[in-house]
């Protein structure tokens, strides 16, 4: 029985992706990737061609305003999904809290303000540039596109452009209590996410792209949210009281995350590395994963 419905995926280039994709396979039958470089689009479909395990993929290109990037990556994909086949793709998003970083980097955070906008369009022309491309390829499947933003960067506009939408949804930035966190979660999917989607005429189907809790902090001053602590058991609590009862309702999620990221801690610092229900070397933390259907 597999109870985590979907998982998010950072990749390392040098591991021994079969043996990742073999061990998520007993956990879930979906997981997402957030860009293509590392040649991590084939790597992955190669790995489930050879496991031969029940597994689909969102793959994804990362997106900044380096256009060469874009590109890049893109050609991954494309190759990718010519040689792997479009079978165990679900999709492929576009960017990952693109509006977000734009607005952080300008010190704003509203996403319908002119820059959010401009950001917006941007990010539909990109997927709508590889949504064609994607057509181009012939294949008869259909592979949709969309995009992965923080859940209060959702807006009817961008939506708008999506065959689905992706929203990063976290009680721990949101400064919330572990007893409340789930509960949390699901309003706050609803209220900022859903509602938009509801308000388009194209109503993409959404998910939370991202939504867990993390185990431990680097800093003092990053150890708790303000009401609950960054720890083992709270992850415990947060499995708990989200994963089977999401099963149960079919909200779509990916768990944040795999396993902890060293990369992250050294780049960030605080609580960004460990968000992982396993170690950095695939070790299960101290946790019992929630035994429940999926949905």
């Amino acid at each position: 029985m597999r109870p985590i419905s979907t998982w998010l995926v950072h990749l390392a280039p040098t591991g021994n992706v079969t043996e990742d994709v073999i061990l998520l396979s007993q956990l879930s039958t979906r997981i997402r990737l957030y860009g293509a470089d590392c040649n991590q689009s084939a790597l992955v479909l190669e790995g489930i061609q050879t496991a031969k395990v029940d597994l689909s993929v969102f793959l994804a290109i990362y997106v900044t305003d380096n256009v060469t990037s874009y590109e890049e990556q893109k050609v991954k994909v494309l190759d990718a999904i010519t040689t792997y086949g479009p079978q165990h793709v679900l999709g492929v998003a576009v960017g990952n809290e693109f509006i977000l970083n734009n607005l952080t980097a300008l010190n704003l955070n509203d996403p319908n303000s002119t820059q959010g906008i401009a950001a917006a369009d941007y990010l539909i022309s990109l997927m709508a540039d590889t949504r064609s491309s994607i057509a181009a390829l012939g294949l008869s499947q259909t592979t949709p596109v969309g995009t992965a933003d923080a859940g209060s960067m959702i807006t009817p506009h961008l939506l708008s452009g999506c065959d689905f939408g992706m929203a990063n949804v976290h009680p721990w930035f949101g400064n919330v209590a572990i007893d409340q966190a789930a509960d949390w979660t699901y309003d706050f999917f609803e209220d900022w996410d859903v509602a938009p989607s509801l308000a388009t005429t194209n109503k993409p189907p959404m998910s939370i792209a991202e939504t867990g809790w993390p185990t431990k902090s680097s800093s003092v001053a990053d150890e708790t949210d303000g009401p609950s602590a960054a720890s083992v058991p709270n992850l415990q609590t947060f499995m708990d009281d989200f994963v089977c009862a999401s099963n149960t309702n079919g909200t779509q999620y990916y768990f944040f995350e795999y396993f902890d990221g060293r990369w992250k801690d050294v780049e960030f610092g605080g609580v960004e590395g460990w968000w992982g229900v396993f170690t950095s070397n695939k070790q299960l933390k101290n946790l019992t994963i929630p035994q429940c259907s999926l949905s």
